[in-house]
């Protein structure tokens, strides 16, 4: 508990079961009170390892519904148990659980009501192993959303993000979709509600186990974006009605 804060996290899992122990232990737990984990119905054995960690709060999807659908499972989940600030960490351990703790204080301290952990605001992204044509489109993708959003992102694309659960609460997440693109729409409903991110540096990891998407699946997400920035645009400009973006 921190503040009189509850703390949860949330860790949408995909085929996470050699990378889950140790990124479950590197987890500050004199800060976060519960975990949350949701299995989108892996084909290994990452249920069978959360349950050996002690994770008490475990949903399993019988059938795949996609990176957003997982992250709607999350949420409604930590909302449930009475969470007032919501942090999602991948258990690919791609980003580290020790950023957690700077997350929930600049939310538990009332500077931002939402916190991106940034692998773009140094300079390790390539460091870390982040191939170089994701490491461009990235670049040019958030130059361009910025654009169309007038914000002022270092990326959007992360996967590592903490909520106060008064934004979570705001959001209907359940038009998004229960693709990729629901970051970035989650993003656009953030900016359209008034809400404000702040960023914190992240240091990049990519390696074998941790999880990433193809280069065809990449181009996919990358109109996909494009699309959502174009419609966040559009509605400001009073020339479009979105659903994701309804009161």
């Amino acid at each position: 508990m921190y503040k009189n804060q509850k703390i949860v996290v949330v860790l949408p899992a995909y085929n996470a079961s050699k990378t889950l122990q140790q990124t479950y232990e590197e987890i500050p737990f004199d800060w976060v009170d519960e975990v949350v984990l949701v299995d989108d119905a892996s084909k290994d054995n990452t249920v069978e390892v959360a349950r050996s960690l002690g994770i008490k709060h475990i949903i399993i999807h019988e059938k795949n519904k996609g990176y957003g659908g997982n992250q709607k499972s999350c949420y409604k989940k930590a909302l449930e148990l009475g969470a007032d600030i919501v942090v999602m960490l991948h258990p690919d351990y791609q980003y580290t659980p020790k950023l957690i703790t700077a997350m929930i204080s600049i939310i538990g301290n009332g500077l931002y009501p939402v916190v991106f952990a940034s692998r773009i605001l140094g300079k390790g992204a390539l460091r870390g192993g982040m191939p170089l044509y994701k490491y461009i489109a990235n670049r040019v993708l958030t130059f361009i959303q910025n654009l169309l959003m007038n914000q002022k992102l270092s990326e959007y694309h992360t996967g590592y993000r903490a909520f106060s659960a008064e934004v979570l609460k705001k959001l209907d997440f359940s038009h998004n979709s229960d693709d990729f693109v629901f970051d970035n729409e989650i993003i656009a409903q953030i900016f359209w509600h008034g809400f404000e991110i702040a960023e914190v540096t992240c240091p990049t990891k990519y390696f074998k186990e941790a999880s990433s998407i193809n280069f065809r699946r990449s181009v996919k997400y990358g109109f996909g974006v494009l699309a959502v920035s174009l419609k966040y645009r559009l509605c400001k400009w009073g020339l479009f009605q979105w659903k994701v973006l309804q009161p």
